[in-house]
């Protein structure tokens, strides 16, 4: 199994939508928002939990982390 820490998630805030934006670029199609930090984050982690049920139910590979922002190379 593999460590869920070690997946990275961006926050940022959509001027479009006017929310935070929260996502896992590791799991597709795997984001949420909030009207703040915090409750950005606590959607998508709903939605990470979400995710991974889905994607063991229908017996689905769960990626590796590997994603990792430019500034971190």
């Amino acid at each position: 199994m593999t460590d869920m820490s070690d997946y990275h998630i961006n926050l940022f805030w959509s001027g479009e939508d006017e929310c935070w934006i929260a996502d896992i670029p590791d799991f597709k199609f795997c984001s949420a928002h909030g009207e703040s930090l915090d409750e950005a984050l606590r959607e998508v982690m709903i939605a990470k939990k979400a995710w991974l049920a889905t994607t063991r139910t229908h017996k689905q590979r769960i990626p590796k982390p590997r994603y990792r922002p430019a500034i971190y190379s």
